[in-house]
C-alpha cells in the first residue's frame, strides 16, 4: 500500500514539487522548533554536497532518487533557517548587549508614531567611542517629540537590552528576530547627525504615507481617523489599549492590519463590481489583480502588506483556476519562497500563520459551506443577484477563515471570540465601501478640502457604527472568553478539519 502511494507521487511532477516543497519547509520548521543555531553549518553544507551526490549517483533509480531529493530539501531548510541567524561578535551590536554606550545609527524602517511613544528600527553603523563600523539592528522607543523619519542619521546613548521571553510565554525574542533585531534601547539620550537615502522607493512611499496619515487626521476624529488609517494603509497606533482589546475581543483586528483574509474582502469586492458593470469574468479577475498591486503599493509595500496581497491574488486565483490539486500546490510553492526568504515567519510571525490559514479556509472550506449552507447555483448565475452574492460571499468568506484559524487563535492568543462570526458579518460587508469612501475622500481632500469633508463625514458614519459596536460588544464580559489549547490539540483540530476536507472534495470528485 505504502508502496503503491510513492508510485503514485514519484509518477506525477505536481505530487512531487508538492513533496518537495513540503520537505522544505518540515526542515525549517524543525530548525526553528528546535531553535538550532548557525554552529553546525559547515556540516549541514556537507550533507547537502553528500547527498546531492548521492542523487547523482542514485539517478536512475526512481524510487532512490525521490527519497533523496526529499532529504536535500529538507535539510536545505534546516541550512536555510541556521544562515538566517547572525554571528553574533565584537562587530554586532548585539555582543554589547547589557551596557550603556553611545552607537550610531540610520532608520531603515517605517517609524511607529503612538500615542505616547515611537518606535524606530535602527541599523547600527558606528561606535564613535572606539571608532569602529559596526552591523546589527536596534528597536529604539523613544519620546512622541521629536519625530524621526526614515533615512535619519541618529547618535543614540542608552543601556542595550536584549530581548526576553519567559518559558511557556510569548517569545519576544524570536519574534523580534524575524526582522533581525536582537538589541533593545528604551528611552534614550537622541541627536539627529545627518541624512541617509536609504532606499529611494522607501522614502517617497514612507513620505506619502506620512502626508496622507496627517490628512486622515484632518478628515476625521479619534479613534475614527486611526480607524480609517488601519483599513487604507495598516496603521492603527491612534488606538487607545482598551479599544484596540476591544477590537481582538470581538475578532475585528484583521481589519485594521492589512491581512491575506482582509485583502481576499476587497478582491470580492472589486471582482463583483467590475462584473456588475459588464466585465467577463476573466477581465475582472485581472482589473482586481491590478487593483491589489496598486493598494500593495499604495499601503507601502512592507513585507506583512505585500504577503497580504500574495495571499489575495491566491483566493482570486483559486475562483479563476477552478482546480484545487493547482492551487494547492501554488499556494504551497508560495509559503516555501516566503520561508527561503525569511524562515523566521514560520512559527514565530502570528500574521503569517493567521494569512496562511485564512487563505487556505477560503479556498477548501469555503466551497463546502457554499456547498451547504447556499445553493452554489445562486452564485454569479445573474447579474441581477450580484451584490446579494457578494454578501453571501462575505459570510462564507467569514465562515471559512474562522474555521481555519480558530484552533491557532486558541493556541496562540488563549481566547475564544463568541461574538466574532455575528460581527463579522455585521461589519464586513461594509468594509469595501468604507475604504472606497475614504479613498475618495481623502483624494478630494487634497483636490477641494470642502467637498473631502463632506464625504469623509458620509464615511464617518459606517467608522462611527464599527467603533460603537466593538465598544458595546467588547465591553461584555461574555463576549470573549478564556480557552487555551496545547499544541497537541493544535495538531488533532487541524487533522480533523484536513480530514472532514479532504473527505468533501474527494466525494465531489472521485477518482475515476
Amino acid at each position: 500500500m505504502l508502496k503503491e502511494g510513492v508510485e503514485k507521487i514519484i509518477y506525477s511532477k505536481s505530487r512531487t514539487f508538492l513533496w518537495f516543497c513540503f520537505s522544505f519547509i518540515g526542515g525549517v520548521g524543525l530548525a526553528s522548533y528546535l531553535e538550532w543555531r548557525g554552529s553546525g553549518n559547515f556540516y549541514l553544507g556537507l550533507s547537502l554536497l553528500i547527498i546531492s551526490l548521492l542523487t547523482v549517483y542514485f539517478y536512475t533509480s526512481l524510487s532512490a532518487r525521490f527519497y533523496f531529493l526529499l532529504l536535500l530539501f529538507f535539510t536545505f531548510g534546516i541550512f536555510r533557517f541556521t544562515l538566517s541567524q547572525p554571528v553574533i561578535n565584537e562587530n554586532h551590536l548585539a555582543y554589547y548587549n547589557n551596557q550603556k554606550m553611545t552607537f550610531v545609527g540610520r532608520v531603515v524602517e517605517e517609524p511607529e508614531y503612538k500615542l505616547k511613544d515611537n518606535v524606530y528600527i535602527l541599523e547600527a553603523t558606528e561606535i564613535p567611542k572606539w571608532g569602529k563600523p559596526i552591523s546589527g539592528r536596534v528597536l529604539v522607543r523613544a519620546a512622541i517629540y521629536p519625530e524621526y523619519q526614515y533615512g535619519d542619521v541618529l547618535s543614540v546613548h542608552c543601556k542595550l537590552q536584549s530581548p526576553e521571553s519567559n518559558e511557556g510565554e510569548f517569545n519576544y525574542a524570536n519574534y523580534l528576530a524575524r526582522q533581525s533585531i536582537y538589541t533593545l534601547c528604551y528611552f534614550p539620550q537622541i541627536e539627529k547627525i545627518g541624512d541617509h537615502p536609504g532606499n529611494i522607493f522607501k522614502k517617497v512611499i514612507f513620505s506619502w504615507k506620512k502626508i496622507l496619515a496627517d490628512k486622515v487626521n484632518d478628515l476625521w476624529p479619534e479613534p475614527e481617523a486611526s480607524l480609517m488609517a488601519g483599513l487604507l494603509y495598516g496603521a492603527r497606533s491612534g488606538f487607545t489599549p482598551e479599544l484596540s482589546d476591544n477590537f481582538s475581543k470581538v475578532g475585528l483586528t484583521h481589519i485594521v492590519a492589512v491581512s491575506g483574509y482582509n485583502i481576499s474582502i476587497v478582491a470580492t469586492f472589486l471582482m463583483v463590481l467590475f462584473i456588475s458593470v459588464g466585465l467577463y469574468r476573466r477581465q475582472a479577475f485581472w482589473f482586481a489583480v491590478i487593483g491589489i498591486i496598486f493598494f500593495v503599493i499604495f499601503t507601502g509595500a512592507s513585507a506583512s502588506v505585500v504577503r497580504a496581497g500574495i495571499m489575495g491574488i491566491m483566493v482570486l486565483l483559486a475562483n479563476q483556476l477552478g482546480r484545487l490539486s493547482r492551487i494547492g500546490n501554488v499556494l504551497v510553492f508560495t509559503a516555501a519562497l516566503m520561508l527561503f526568504f525569511n524562515p523566521w515567519i514560520l512559527l514565530w510571525d502570528a500574521g503569517f500563520q493567521l494569512s496562511f490559514l485564512a487563505t487556505i479556509g477560503l479556498v477548501y472550506i469555503g466551497p463546502i459551506l457554499k456547498e451547504k449552507i447556499f445553493n452554489k447555483q445562486i452564485f454569479f448565475k445573474s447579474s441581477k443577484r450580484a451584490w446579494f452574492n457578494a454578501i453571501a460571499e462575505i459570510f462564507v468568506s467569514t465562515l471559512s477563515a474562522i474555521i481555519a484559524t480558530l484552533p491557532l487563535i486558541l493556541f496562540q492568543f488563549g481566547r475564544l471570540s463568541l461574538v466574532a462570526p455575528l460581527v463579522n458579518i455585521l461589519v464586513l460587508w461594509l468594509i469595501p465601501w468604507l475604504m472606497l469612501f475614504g479613498f475618495v475622500a481623502l483624494v478630494l481632500g487634497f483636490i477641494f478640502y470642502p467637498v473631502g469633508q463632506l464625504v469623509a463625514w458620509v464615511a464617518g458614519l459606517g467608522l462611527n457604527y464599527i467603533v460603537s459596536l466593538t465598544e458595546y460588544l467588547g465591553g461584555k464580559n461574555w463576549s470573549a472568553i478564556p480557552i487555551q489549547i496545547n499544541l497537541t490539540l493544535l495538531i488533532l483540530s487541524y487533522l480533523l478539519i484536513i480530514y472532514f476536507v479532504t473527505r468533501f472534495h474527494k466525494n465531489k470528485n472521485p477518482t475515476p
